[in-house]
């Protein structure tokens, strides 16, 4: 069993001041396989410190200096990508596939950071004036468990690289991923202080960085409601804040779509990460007069997706992280039922001949209305719901029709028509006949999916503050 007790402060693994273990279970088992030792409010307070101090020094940094840090890093962590894919599924239990994308996505994202930095436009000249892109000061990072290694090091290396420190709150419950990654950024010898990862629990350590006035600005990805109060406790401090939130997110099936071809990227949206994904596509909009139709396609469809051990390649679906997350996506599915929606595929309790770990059967329910729960609610986990609709305009209604905006999905054989619904959804992102992502385009939601955005030159103006500097000729 696996005993992470440090913490990254100051360019140095330290033991934490709190005093709390934290168990680490395999969610395909449900065996506890480690512990980490938690950090307190104190321990926040010493990472902020040290993060204040690295701040001027960093924040003068020329851009080749902290190109070549950020290389430095992309060696150290794309070097240990087998450690992470182990670590991955130990903890997460993501299917092999998704693991891999999971193991390599955190050396990706510090690459299309220094290609961020390389271009960016730090001044420019307006009228008479110079418009300097001033770095906001020391960021608080704070990391979900459905992608931590990979949150961390995009946060991390777009903080950096605008010139800011850092102290990084991961969450608890992805400590060995966090440890691996920590271990990799220390070997790529920056200066201390200049990034700090302190494990802890949210209304602990998260906490403290929300309320502290050595924070200039947060970057959040995680729930709606946490992200409220985020932005209500930061207010005080004003604080800068970008939130990268909740979803749920529609897939219109337009009337011309060939419902066999388009199925695959149906599921795919829908299932994605086991279903643990903010951009899920879990709402899918079905032209009524065609329902019938889609609804044969996509049972016989679903009738092939595995969910299971996440170590055996046909498993399409792994497990939930925790106990808590298992029994919530149970409750849902009760909860569809109650409501009066049609069960097509799945339904309560585990698949067929697993008797232990938290899978969920991929469930499908049809003939559901906007208006319930399992329409409205996030639910993060492989459950689906099929909403008719009467026209195209019907349609985009349904899919506005909700507090979220962070991504849609549009499927259909006419590109113009499609691009012409795509236009009239809101959402940060909408992907037309395609699930394939651009790195280098902004990434975030409308509504309550969030503020801000990440990604590309947009996440490096997050972390900046224009100046502009007006000199007398005379």
């Amino acid at each position: 069993m696996q005993r992470i007790e440090h913490i990254y402060i100051n360019g140095e693994f330290v033991t934490p001041h709190g005093q709390e273990w934290f168990d680490l279970h395999n969610p395909s088992t449900e065996e506890v396989i480690g512990q980490v030792r938690l950090g307190d409010a104190h321990d926040a307070q010493r990472a902020i410190a040290a993060a204040q101090a690295a701040f001027p020094a960093w924040s003068r940094t020329t851009r080749e200096e902290r190109v070549a840090a950020l290389r430095r890093m992309h060696r150290a962590v794309a070097a240990r990508k087998d450690a992470l894919m182990e670590a991955i599924l130990m903890e997460y239990g993501a299917p092999s596939v998704r693991g891999h994308w999971m193991a390599t996505y955190p050396a990706d994202v510090i690459a299309q950071a220094i290609d961020a930095l390389e271009s960016f436009v730090f001044e420019e000249k307006t009228g008479a004036a110079t418009v300097i892109q001033t770095p906001v000061g020391v960021a608080g990072l704070i990391t979900p468990w459905n992608s931590n290694a990979g949150f961390i090091c995009n946060k991390l290396a777009t903080a950096l690289a605008a010139g800011c420190t850092a102290v990084i709150k991961p969450s608890e419950m992805s400590a060995m991923q966090t440890q691996i990654v920590a271990e990799a950024l220390h070997e790529a010898d920056l200066p201390p202080g200049v990034f700090n990862i302190v494990n802890g629990r949210g209304d602990v350590v998260g906490e403290e960085i929300a309320r502290n006035p050595g924070i200039a600005k947060i970057s959040f990805t995680g729930s709606s409601a946490v992200g409220q109060h985020l932005v209500t406790t930061g207010a005080a401090t004003m604080k800068r804040v970008t939130l990268e939130l909740g979803g749920k997110s529609p897939t219109l099936v337009l009337d011309d779509a060939d419902f066999t071809a388009v199925m695959p990227l149906v599921l795919q949206a829908g299932f994605m990460n086991s279903g643990q994904a903010c951009i899920a596509g879990t709402r899918i909009l079905v032209p009524r007069s065609r329902l019938a139709e889609f609804e044969q396609v996509a049972k016989e469809a679903v009738s092939h997706i595995r969910s299971g051990d996440p170590r055996q390649a046909d498993t399409d679906i792994g497990p939930m992280v925790s106990k808590k997350q298992w029994e919530r996506v149970q409750n849902y599915i009760r909860i569809g039922q109650e409501e009066g929606a049609t069960l097509l595929a799945g339904g309560e309790g585990r698949p067929e001949g697993l008797h232990a770990g938290w899978f969920v059967k991929p469930t499908l329910f049809t003939r559901a209305n906007n208006q319930m729960r399992i329409a409205r609610e996030e639910i993060f986990g492989p459950v689906l719901t099929i909403i008719p609709y009467e026209d195209e305009a019907d349609a985009i209604a349904i899919a506005n029709d909700t507090r979220y905006g962070l991504s849609a999905l549009v499927l259909g054989t006419d590109p113009e028509r499609c691009a012409r619904v795509a236009r009239q959804i809101d959402a940060g992102r909408v992907l037309v006949n395609t699930l394939v992502n651009e790195p280098r385009a902004p990434f975030g939601g409308f509504k309550h999916s969030g503020l801000g955005r990440e990604m590309g030159r947009w996440g490096m103006s997050a972390y900046l503050e224009p100046k502009t500097l007006l000199v007398s000729a005379g």
